[in-house]
């Protein structure tokens, strides 16, 4: 079984723990933390910066594309970040855990 993180950025805290709580409640992830970041980027020829919150969903290989789709629904933004890192290996205990909770 594959596990991956799927980092994502929101606009405001509360976009980000509906996302966070939708990507749970339907089981499309077991975990997801929510951080508070300031992130600069181009966006349509300027230079912007604004404080936003990442999320990092810890789910199975598989519901990636799931769990992207998903997140494009909820999310505000035209353009989302949404990236997908493999998990290579952590403790069997924490992955076993991620297998149940998720669909």
């Amino acid at each position: 079984m594959m596990f991956s993180d799927i980092y994502v950025t929101a606009a405001t805290l509360e976009e980000a723990k509906s996302i966070a709580r939708a990507i749970v409640e339907e089981k499309l992830g077991a975990c997801v933390n929510i951080s508070p970041i300031k992130s600069l980027y181009r966006w349509k020829g300027s230079i912007e910066e604004d404080e936003e919150y990442a999320l990092s969903i810890k789910t199975k290989s598989s519901l990636v594309d799931k769990v992207a789709a998903r997140v494009r629904q909820l999310h505000s933004y035209e353009n989302p970040c949404i990236i997908s890192f493999t998990i290579e290996s952590g403790s069997s205990a924490y992955l076993d855990w991620i297998h149940e909770e998720t669909l």
